[in-house]
């Protein structure tokens, strides 16, 4: 892994990764004690009561942290604000990893995961969400992604671990009205 940031980067907050907000907060005091106990119970809550909003076909595009709690559902790199941001309010070091993928009309579309550090190791962790066909779980042993990447086919897991949402990312949901104009054309298909 290339780490892009300092190593206290990856314990900061930042617009995204807004932390410091009292419903974050107020969401962190319900987990326990304990980096693995604490990072597993974030995971599971992001991955089970946050929707994914293209599997739920909600149009809003949430990308702060905050907005994503508050809203309930975000994309794969939103839900990964979220996560992140419940890790570092903990202490935990944690970033943004991403994949290039193919989409179903012949390019590509960019995933994004999350980064943590537990028990002295970097381990790669998808909160995504799960559906039919598709599960994810936490580890603390072993990188558990929702998406295997073929290489033959262009596809990839890039090395790079950001200690903030990759620029193009952020803009693109930033500027996105909904998730129908995001998804038709908006999103970064690679981070070249």
């Amino acid at each position: 892994m290339e780490f892009v940031g300092e190593p206290w980067d990856f314990l900061g907050a930042s617009e995204a990764v807004d932390f410091e907000h009292p419903a974050i907060q107020e969401l962190s005091s319900r987990f326990p004690d304990g980096d693995l106990a604490y990072a597993h119970a974030a995971f599971d809550h992001v991955r089970d009561e946050i929707t994914h909003s293209g599997d739920a076909d909600d149009p809003r595009v949430p990308w702060r942290a905050s907005d994503v709690l508050e809203q309930g559902t975000g994309l794969c790199y939103a839900k990964d604000h979220l996560y992140v941001a419940l890790l570092r309010l903990a202490g935990i070091p944690s970033g943004f990893g991403y994949q290039r993928l193919s989409d179903d009309e012949g390019g590509f579309v960019l995933h994004g995961f999350v980064v943590v550090q537990l028990e002295d190791r970097w381990i790669r962790l998808d909160p995504r969400g799960d559906r039919p066909g598709l599960r994810t779980w936490f580890s603390a042993e072993e990188d558990i992604l929702a998406y295997r990447p073929d290489p033959s086919a262009g596809e990839t897991t890039y090395a790079q671990v950001f200690a903030q949402p990759h620029p193009s990312v952020l803009s693109a949901l930033r500027d996105a009205e909904d998730r129908a104009t995001l998804c038709a054309g908006r999103l970064p298909s690679s981070l070249d």
